[in-house]
């Protein structure tokens, strides 16, 4: 298991489990398109660790920044991700309450 430090939260990577997946099991906003490392969709900072990759990714990649779709962990790091924002769910509200 490795640990990963976002803004909001720690918490640890499941067997298996990529970044990405992680990321979004935890409730993180995080954008993505393709989850393989093409588009760069999912492009984010990490502020401390080390990621690498089994095959280097196709999307355009920073120093300091990874793909948390298709980058493997290989120690505890910290990434610059917050968590999903709540919107209100409309059909759960009463419009004409006062």
């Amino acid at each position: 298991m490795v640990l990963i430090t976002t803004r909001d939260k720690s918490f640890e990577l499941r067997q298996g489990e990529t970044l990405l997946e992680g990321l979004e099991r935890t409730g993180h906003e995080v954008e993505y398109q393709c989850r393989s490392g093409y588009c760069g969709s999912c492009r984010m900072k990490i502020v401390s660790g080390r990621v690498e990759y089994d095959n280097f990714p196709l999307a355009f990649v920073a120093p300091g920044e990874i793909l948390p779709c298709c980058c493997r962990v290989t120690e505890a790091v910290e990434v610059d991700c917050g968590m999903r924002v709540q919107e209100p769910d409309l059909f759960d509200v009463d419009l004409f309450e006062e």
